[in-house]
């Protein structure tokens, strides 16, 4: 499932929580064990699209959707503070956005541990050697390590797109395709 459709997109709240919980980790030596249960609270609503409807649901009552939530995670044994997070998206009523939440503290600690996304975008999917060689190449052109999300779009053609924060890289045939008719049309 792609984290980064409209429905699951950073937001100025998730952003805030993310912040609090990261600054909150990071003051109690914790960031790499939050950063863990982070990751288990993905992995799970990933897993799982009635847990996922369940939380972004109007529906329900936070109280009801944090009972719901936290007897499904009990066995994840969470962190205090990872509970906390969730205990305080439930009352102020924003559960619904724990999927930014997630996204937001991730992107955070990433930053924090010197490592950038890189947003890839082919028009075939890309094979474990070619995820590894890009990962290298990335890492060489930016003087860090990159984290990489992958997505197809056969209207691509053949060839990459590669967005690292502002910076896109298209080496897409369908760019080069187009570039070429536009200077013909020109001539």
């Amino acid at each position: 499932m792609d984290l980064m459709n409209d429905q699951y997109r950073h937001t100025e709240a998730g952003n805030r929580y993310a912040r609090a919980t990261f600054d909150l980790a990071r003051e109690n030596r914790l960031l790499n064990h939050i950063n863990k249960d982070i990751a288990k609270l993905k992995e799970l609503l990933l897993s799982s699209a009635e847990l996922r409807n369940f939380v972004s649901s109007q529906v329900y009552k936070s109280d009801v959707k944090l009972k719901g939530l936290t007897a499904v995670t009990a066995s994840l044994k969470l962190n205090p503070i990872t509970n906390n997070l969730l205990g305080v998206l439930a009352a102020n009523g924003r559960l619904n956005q724990l999927f930014p939440v997630i996204n937001a503290f991730e992107k955070l600690f990433a930053a924090h541990s010197g490592v950038v996304t890189a947003d890839v975008t082919s028009a075939v999917a890309l094979t474990d050697a070619q995820l590894d060689s890009l990962k290298t190449t990335l890492a060489q052109a930016l003087g860090q390590s990159a984290e990489i999300n992958t997505r197809v779009d056969p209207a691509l053609l053949g060839g990459l797109k590669v967005r690292v924060g502002s910076r896109l890289f298209d080496a897409s045939l369908k760019t080069k395709l187009d570039s070429l008719k536009f200077a013909l049309k020109r001539a």
